[in-house]
Order: structure tokens, then C-alpha cells, then sequence
């Protein structure tokens, strides 16, 4: 009988045990394992399944469960309170970074844990109803874009031997995706139970976070040899009056290439952050034809995730070949598509636009690492990701704040959308071929 119950115990037991051993021996691959970025990738799942429990329970509570004007009044206005400060301080977050690059783990482990409590208390906010599930929730938000930006600086400091950046970072996002894609379904059955029920899930995997934050290797804390990165849009800025104040010893420049390819990233992002908001509340109102506000904005999400995992899936493929070429194209194409759904707009437009959108921000991504391996001195690659990256979450949240403001109208809303895009097109597509005139692979270095 023993022996019986032993072996019903294996066979339960092995598909969950197999499993784990599969993930593992994925993620740490190639070296992934000895360097650490395994771990940083399990992490990055963690934190993507954690996000997706979050945002489930919130579906139907934070858009759903209040008119509309109430709801976007609300919404701005904690965006503001909350965002306000992130947005003042991402200034001085990389420098921060920068003076203080002993403690990534612990400011990795912070938002973790502050995701976690928050979790809690918007569990609670979820059965009153009180206006605290408002701050909470962005509070949460907040914690995510902070997450973002360390993680996105200490990829560089866990590359295995003939690693490159572009395939670390696809590796590391193709995580966060499949793990949002499992733990999608997850959180709507637990959704299904009761509207806490996600919050509490999202609660044990963010305390599972905050561990694994602290497992990461302790070379995730050395700054041995780095120095600090200078950010300049350019040659001007290093040739002209400016050159003379620049007194620090540590000081070095990232190319001109690589700033100018970050504005294209800035745009995209803007337009990511711009979509979820507008389309948000627009699919609330006016949902797609035939279809609720919970699918139609489902609907959209999903485009979106599967456009970004294709992209991902891409930029590994392509390898870091024609990085200029590449960014200029999809900020075209996404250009293009937000021209075609503003004219035309439909249902199948706008879920194309947000699949072409997740595309194109995917890919430019990870071109824009490619130019920072590219043209970037080593000492100064990871200050350089904290600032690349600083300036990309401002851009979503400005785009963010900009959606929430807009009529719901769908013509209007992503005619704005274009001219943002536009913008940024061909202020990068100009910045681009002149750094190619004038030799323009790595920028100058300022001693």
C-alpha cells in the first residue's frame, strides 16, 4: 500500500518537477547559469506574472466599476499625485544609480516588496471600494517602471562569454511574456473565485521576487572598474562651450547614434503608453463591433503581447545587423499604421495598430541595445542602460498622461498618436543620416 501511494505521489509529482527542470535548463543555457542571468531571467518572469495577477483584478474594478468621466478624472488625477514624483525624479535616477550602484538587488528586491504590500491593501480597496485602490494602483505601476529601470542596467553586468546584449535582453523579455501568458488565464480563474483572489496571488509572487532579487549574483552590486555615462544629443553638445565644463575624470560620452536611436525608442514608448489609456476608455465606451469592453480591450492586449513577442523573436534572429536601418523602419511602419487606423478606423485596425506598436517597440529595443554594445565603452555600458532606460519610462508616462486627457474620439486620439510618432521619426531619421555623414559609427569620448 505504501509502495502504492509512493508511486501516485511520483507520478503527481513529476510533470510539475520535470517541468522546473525544463525552465531551468532554458533559462540557464549558454552560460546563463555560471553568469547569473539565468536568475535574472526567472526574476523577470516572476515579476511579468506578478504584473499580469495585478492588472486581471483590476480589469473590471478600476475601469469598470465607475462612469467613465469618474473613472478617467480619477484616474489622471492619481496619475499625476503618483506619477508626478517619478516623473521629477527620473532625472536624477541614473546618476543616482550611478553614485549608488552597490545596492541593485535591494532596489530590485524594494519594488518587489512594495508591490506585494500594495497588493494587500488594494485587495481590501477591491471589497470597499475606498479611493486608496487608486493611489495603490499606480503605486504599483510606479514600483514596475522602477523595477524596469534597474533591471534594464544590471543585464550588462551578467553577460555570459560572447554574449550579446540584444540576445540577453530578448531572452530576458521572452520570459516576462510567456510568463504573463500563463499567468494570464491563472488570474482570471482566480478572478472567477472572488475579485480579491488575483491580489492575493500577485502578493505570494512578488514575496517570491523579493528573494530571488536577493539570489542574483553579488557581481550585480560590484561597479569595479564603471564609470558614469553622458547622455548628448549631439556632437554640438561635446565640441562647443560645454566641453569646457565637463571636469569629472569619469566622464564619457554615448554616440550620437545611440542618442538619436533613443528618441525613436522615446516615441515608441510614448505611443505604447498613449494606447493603453486612450484605448482603455475608448474601448469602454465604444467597445469593438459585436464584442464587450472586457474582450474588446482583451482583444487589444493580446495583439499587443503577441506583436511584442514576435518582435523579440525577430530582433534575436536579425542579431544586431543594420541597427539605424532598423530602428528608422518600424517607427515608419508604426507611423504608417497609425496613419491608416486614424483614417479608416475599425476594429481590426485598432487591433492591428497595437500588435504593430508591440512589434516596433520590441525591435527598436533591441536595436537600441545593439548601438549601446556597438558604440559604448564597456566601463560606462551600465550607467548607460539606467539613463537609456530613465528616459524611456518618462516618454510612457507622458504618452500615458496624453491618452487620458484626449476626447474618446478614435479618429482624433490616434491622429495625435501619429503626429507624435511623426515627431519622432524624422527628428531620428534626420539625426541618423547626419551622424552617417560624418562618420558616425561610436560618438566621441570626453577624459
Amino acid at each position: 500500500m505504501g509502495g502504492a501511494v509512493r508511486a501516485v505521489g511520483r507520478a503527481l509529482h513529476s510533470p510539475f518537477t520535470g517541468t522546473a527542470r525544463g525552465i531551468r535548463k532554458a533559462t540557464h543555457a549558454h552560460g546563463a547559469g555560471e553568469s547569473g542571468l539565468g536568475k535574472l531571467i526567472e526574476l523577470h518572469a516572476v515579476n511579468g506574472a506578478g504584473d499580469v495577477m495585478v492588472t486581471v483584478a483590476l480589469a473590471s474594478t478600476v475601469f469598470f466599476s465607475v462612469p467613465t468621466d469618474e473613472a478617467r478624472g480619477r484616474v489622471a488625477l492619481y496619475l499625476a499625485i503618483t506619477m508626478a514624483p517619478f516623473t521629477v525624479l527620473a532625472p536624477v535616477i541614473g546618476p543616482l544609480l550611478d553614485r549608488l550602484p552597490h545596492g541593485r538587488r535591494a532596489a530590485m528586491a524594494g519594488a518587489m516588496l512594495a508591490r506585494a504590500l500594495l497588493a494587500l491593501i488594494i485587495s481590501g480597496a477591491v471589497a470597499s471600494g475606498s479611493l486608496e485602490l487608486y493611489p495603490a494602483a499606480l503605486g504599483v505601476l510606479v514600483a514596475s517602471k522602477a523595477y524596469g529601470v534597474v533591471r534594464s542596467a544590471v543585464v550588462p553586468r551578467l553577460l555570459p562569454p560572447r554574449f550579446s546584449l540584444v540576445k540577453a535582453n530578448s531572452r530576458v523579455t521572452l520570459a516576462g511574456l510567456l510568463a504573463t501568458g500563463v499567468a494570464a488565464p491563472v488570474a482570471a480563474g482566480l478572478h472567477a473565485i472572488g475579485a480579491p483572489w488575483p491580489l492575493y496571488g500577485a502578493f505570494v509572487i512578488f514575496v517570491a521576487g523579493t528573494f530571488l532579487s536577493f539570489s542574483l549574483p553579488p557581481k550585480v552590486d560590484s561597479a569595479k572598474g564603471e564609470g558614469t555615462a553622458l547622455l548628448a544629443a549631439d556632437e554640438e553638445h561635446l565640441h562647443g562651450p560645454r566641453l569646457k565644463q565637463l571636469k569629472r575624470p569619469a566622464l564619457r560620452t554615448v554616440g550620437t547614434a545611440v542618442t538619436h536611436a533613443l528618441g525613436a525608442n522615446a516615441c515608441l514608448r510614448c505611443l505604447s503608453g498613449f494606447l493603453i489609456f486612450f484605448l482603455a476608455f475608448l474601448l469602454r465606451e465604444h467597445p469593438l463591433t459585436g464584442e464587450s469592453a472586457a474582450v474588446s480591450l482583451g482583444i487589444v492586449g493580446v495583439s499587443a503581447g503577441a506583436g511584442n513577442a514576435l518582435g523579440t523573436a525577430v530582433g534575436a534572429w536579425l542579431r544586431s545587423r543594420a541597427p539605424e536601418i532598423i530602428i528608422v523602419t518600424v517607427v515608419a511602419v508604426a507611423l504608417g499604421t497609425t496613419i491608416v487606423a486614424a483614417m479608416f478606423f475599425s476594429a481590426f485596425l485598432v487591433a492591428g495598430l497595437a500588435a504593430v506598436a508591440g512589434f516596433a517597440q520590441a525591435l527598436a529595443k533591441l536595436s537600441l541595445d545593439a548601438l549601446i554594445q556597438r558604440d559604448v565603452p564597456e566601463l560606462v555600458r551600465t550607467s548607460a542602460f539606467a539613463r537609456s532606460e530613465t528616459l524611456l519610462q518618462m516618454a510612457w508616462v507622458f504618452g500615458g498622461a496624453v491618452g487620458i486627457v484626449m476626447p474618446l474620439n478614435g479618429t482624433l486620439g490616434l491622429s495625435v498618436a501619429a503626429a507624435i510618432v511623426a515627431t519622432g521619426w524624422l527628428t531620428t531619421l534626420r539625426g541618423l543620416l547626419a551622424s552617417a555623414r560624418h562618420g558616425g559609427r561610436p560618438g566621441p569620448r570626453v577624459a
